[in-house]
C-alpha cells in the first residue's frame, strides 16, 4: 500500500503552520498489469506525462520483491544502448522545490549479476532542467555524481536486495549516502534542492527491481537572524592550480542581513578573512561571495573550512549549526607531457546545448594547457559533415561529450573523465609545428611524436583545426531551454532569451577542419616503435577568408589501437610557428592537400569495381601508389617511375571486400592519403 501522512508542527514564521510530510509505497495495492503505474497512482508520473501511462511507464510485477509479507515491486530494464523507454518520476513535492529543512529518501533495490541500475534526483518540476545528482549502480559499485563529480561511492550488493538512503540537510548543504543503514560519505551539493526522483534504465545492461520507496520532509522554522553557509565552492584540479573560493551564504532567518564575516582556512593554516558589508539580503535569499585572494592546491589532502560569523555586527546568529562549511580536496598531479581531448556534440538548434558550452568554457579556464576542447556542431552552419557524422555515431543525444574518445558522457561530467586521463603517462609526446602565410592563408602543420614507450599495434594520427569567437547571422541563434531561470542557473544563459539572438552569441572551440578523418591514418608510427623514436606527419590547410586566423587552434592527435586518443597537442598558430615546422621523416605522410606540385583526386568514390586516381603534375615527378586496409595492412603497391602532366591511374577494386581503404599516392617523397570506400 502507499501511505502519505502530514504532521502539523508549531511554527514561529508569520503564524503559518509548517508541515512535516512522510510518504511510503510498497506497491502491494497495485494491480499486476501492463505499464500503468502512474495511472494507478495519484502520485507517480512519467518523464513526459503528469498522469503516467505509455511506453515510459513501468509495470508492477510479482517476479521479485523485498517485503517478506508482500509479493509485488516494480521492475526496470532496457535493451537499448541509450536506455529507456521506461522513465518514471516520484515527485517529493507538489509545489516549489525543497530547499530548507531536512529531507531523506529510501528505496530498496535488487540488481542481478552483470546488470546495472540508475536513478537521478531532479531539482525542478521541469524534467531535465536540473540534475541534482545521478546514481550509477553497475559492476558491484555505486557512484553518486553531482554535476559530473563523484561525491560518494560504495560497494553494491549484487543479486540481493539492499536499501539505499540519501539524506539532505538543506540548511547546512550537508548530503549523505547510506547503504543498509551504514554511511558511505557526505558532500555539499552544487544544486542544494530537490523536486523528485527519476528511475530510469540507462543502458542495454539495465535490469533492476525497486520496492519499499519512502521519503520524509522535515521543515525548518526560521529564527530571527541566521546567516547559513550553503556552499564552499573550491573545485578540485591539478596540484599547483590556484583557486579563488566562492562561498554561498543564505539568509535562513526572518530578518534582513546587512553584513557578516567569512574566514577560510586551508589545512589548518592562518585564516583569510573577508568582511562583507552593504547588503540587504532578504529572508531565503542568498549571496555568493568570491574571494580575491587565491589558494594554491598542494599535493595530498587539502581541507578547506569556511566559517560565517559576526552577522549584522551582532556576533553569533540564531543557529550555530549552519555556520561552518568544510570541503576536502585531493588534487591530482598531471602526467608529464599529457594533453586530454574533449569533443562535444552540439548544435544551435539544441535547447540544452548551452550546458555544453558552459562546461567546455569552464574546463578551458580551469585546465588551460592540459585540455584541447573541440565543439563538433550538428545541423547548423558550423557543421563539418564527416566529423559530425562520426561523433553522432558514438552519442545518443545532444549535448554529449567524449573525453579522449571514452564512452559518451554529459558535458557536466567532462571534469571527472579528464581527471582520470590527465594522470596517465602518454605513450608519446606530441608537438605541433607550423608555417603560415597570412596572404595565401596556407597553414602548413607538422605534428611530431616522440615515443615515451614502445608503440605496439595500430596507432593512428589526425589533425583538427578549431576556431574561437565564431559569429554569424542565419542559423547562429542558440536555442536556450535555460531562458527565464526555470531550469536553474547555467552560466548566464538563464538571463538570456530563447533563442539567444545570433548577435549575442560567440561560439568557441568550433571544429573547422579534420584531416584525414575521425579515425585517423593507420599505423602512423610505421617502424618507429622504440622508446625515443621520433616520427612526424605533415598537413596543409587553406584557411577561408571568413576564419579569424588569430582565433585558430591546432589539435594534433595520436590514437591508440582501441581508438582512444592517447595524447595530443593544442596550440595557436603563433605557438606552432614558434615550435618550428618539421618535414615528415618518411614514416609520416601528408594529407590530400599536401603535395604542392600536384593535384591528386580519386573517383568514383565509393566504387564497386574501378576507380581512377587523377594527377595533374606541374613538373616531372617520381610517383608510386600503395593501398592499405583500414587495419593498416598493405594490400597493393605499384611504382610508376617518373611522370609529368595530367594523367589517370586505374585502381581495380574488384578483388577487395567491401569496406574502407587508404590509397597513398607518393610524389617525390610527399604522400597524399585518400580514403576510398569499396561498395
Amino acid at each position: 500500500m502507499k501511505k502519505i501522512a502530514t504532521l502539523t508542527l508549531g511554527c514561529l514564521l508569520s503564524l503559518t503552520a509548517v508541515q512535516s510530510q512522510t510518504f511510503s509505497d510498497d506497491f502491494e495495492s497495485y494491480t499486476l498489469t501492463t505499464p500503468l503505474l502512474g495511472i494507478q497512482s495519484p502520485v507517480w508520473r512519467t518523464w513526459s506525462s503528469t498522469t503516467g501511462g505509455g511506453a515510459e511507464d513501468v509495470a508492477v510485477v510479482s517476479t521479485d520483491n523485498h517485503t517478506v509479507a508482500g509479493s509485488k515491486s516494480i521492475y526496470f530494464s532496457s535493451t537499448s544502448s541509450a536506455g529507456g523507454p521506461q522513465d518514471v518520476i516520484l515527485p517529493f513535492t507538489t509545489g516549489a522545490p525543497l530547499n530548507t529543512g531536512q529531507f531523506s529518501w529510501k528505496s530498496w533495490f535488487k540488481i542481478p549479476t552483470g546488470k546495472s541500475g540508475y536513478f537521478n534526483f531532479q531539482g525542478t518540476a521541469t524534467m531535465g532542467g536540473m540534475y541534482v545528482l545521478d546514481c550509477y549502480m553497475t559492476g558491484g559499485n555505486i557512484q553518486v555524481q553531482n554535476s559530473g563529480t563523484i561525491v560518494a561511492s560504495a560497494t553494491q550488493p549484487v543479486g540481493t536486495w539492499f536499501e539505499m538512503e540519501i539524506k539532505a540537510n538543506f540548511n547546512a548543504n550537508a548530503w549523505e549516502l547510506l547503504i543498509n543503514g551504514v554511511s558511505q560519505g557526505t558532500w555539499s551539493n552544487a544544486n542544494n534542492q530537490v523536486w523528485g526522483i527519476d528511475y530510469y534504465p540507462a543502458d542495454a545492461a539495465a535490469s533492476f527491481w525497486v520496492d519499499d520507496v519512502s521519503y520524509n520532509v522535515t521543515p525548518y522554522a526560521l529564527p530571527a537572524l541566521n546567516a547559513a553557509g550553503n556552499l564552499l565552492n573550491i573545485s578540485n584540479g591539478l596540484v599547483g592550480s590556484t583557486r579563488f573560493p566562492a562561498v554561498t551564504v543564505r539568509n535562513l532567518g526572518t530578518g534582513v542581513i546587512n553584513s557578516f564575516d567569512i574566514s577560510i582556512t586551508q589545512n589548518g593554516g592562518a585564516p583569510v578573512v573577508k568582511n562583507v558589508t552593504g547588503l540587504t539580503l532578504a529572508s531565503l535569499a542568498n549571496t555568493i561571495q568570491t574571494y580575491t585572494t587565491s589558494f594554491t592546491l598542494v599535493a595530498g589532502v587539502n581541507t578547506f573550512v569556511a566559517t560565517i560569523s559576526n552577522v549584522n555586527g551582532a556576533g553569533a546568529d540564531g543557529d550555530a549549526s549552519d555556520d561552518v562549511l568544510t570541503t576536502v580536496l585531493n588534487p591530482v598531479t598531471p602526467a608529464a607531457g599529457k594533453m586530454v581531448v574533449a569533443e562535444e556534440g552540439t548544435g544551435t538548434w539544441c535547447q540544452w546545448c548551452p550546458r555544453g558550452a558552459v562546461y567546455m568554457d569552464l574546463m578551458d579556464v580551469k585546465y588551460a594547457g592540459f585540455i584541447a576542447p573541440i565543439a563538433v556542431h550538428n545541423g547548423d552552419p558550423m557543421t563539418v559533415t564527416a566529423y559530425d557524422a562520426a561523433i553522432g555515431a558514438l552519442i545518443a543525444g545532444y549535448p554529449s561529450a567524449l573525453v579522449d574518445r571514452l564512452p559518451e558522457i554529459d558535458p557536466d561530467a567532462i571534469e571527472t573523465d579528464f581527471l582520470t586521463r590527465i594522470v596517465l603517462a602518454p605513450k608519446a609526446f606530441v608537438m605541433n609545428g607550423a608555417t603560415y602565410n597570412s596572404t595565401t592563408r596556407v597553414l602548413n602543420v607538422s605534428v611530431t611524436y616522440t615515443n615515451q614507450a614502445v608503440l605496439s599495434g595500430n596507432y593512428k594520427v589526425a589533425c583538427v583545426i578549431t576556431e574561437n569567437d565564431v559569429t554569424g547571422t542565419t542559423g547562429y541563434a542558440q536555442s536556450n531551454a535555460y531562458a527565464g531561470g526555470g531550469a536553474g542557473p547555467m552560466g548566464g544563459f538563464e538571463l538570456l532569451a530563447n533563442p539567444v539572438p545570433a548577435a549575442q552569441m560567440q561560439y568557441d572551440f568550433v571544429a573547422r577542419m579534420i584531416s584525414p578523418d575521425f579515425t585517423g591514418i593507420p599505423n602512423a608510427q610505421g617502424t618507429t616503435t622504440a622508446i625515443g623514436g621520433v616520427f612526424t606527419w605533415n598537413y596543409t590547410f587553406t584557411l577561408p577568408a571568413s576564419y579569424d586566423d588569430t582565433q585558430i587552434h591546432i589539435v594534433g592527435m595520436l590514437m591508440d589501437p582501441t581508438g582512444k586518443i592517447e595524447n595530443a597537442d593544442y596550440t595557436t598558430i603563433p605557438e606552432a610557428v614558434a615550435n618550428g615546422y618539421v618535414t615528415g621523416s618518411g614514416v609520416g605522410v601528408n594529407d590530400i592537400a599536401s603535395a604542392p606540385d600536384a593535384q591528386v583526386n580519386i573517383y568514383p568514390n565509393p566504387s564497386a569495381d574501378l576507380s581512377t586516381i587523377s594527377l595533374n603534375l606541374t613538373k616531372a615527378s617520381t610517383v608510386s601508389v600503395a593501398i592499405y586496409s583500414v587495419d593498416g595492412s598493405l594490400i597493393g603497391r605499384k611504382a610508376y617511375g617518373e611522370l609529368n602532366g595530367s594523367m589517370n591511374l586505374p585502381v581495380d577494386m574488384t578483388p577487395f571486400t567491401a569496406g574502407i581503404y587508404f590509397v597513398n599516392v607518393t610524389i617525390d617523397g610527399n604522400t597524399s592519403v585518400l580514403k576510398l570506400v569499396k561498395q
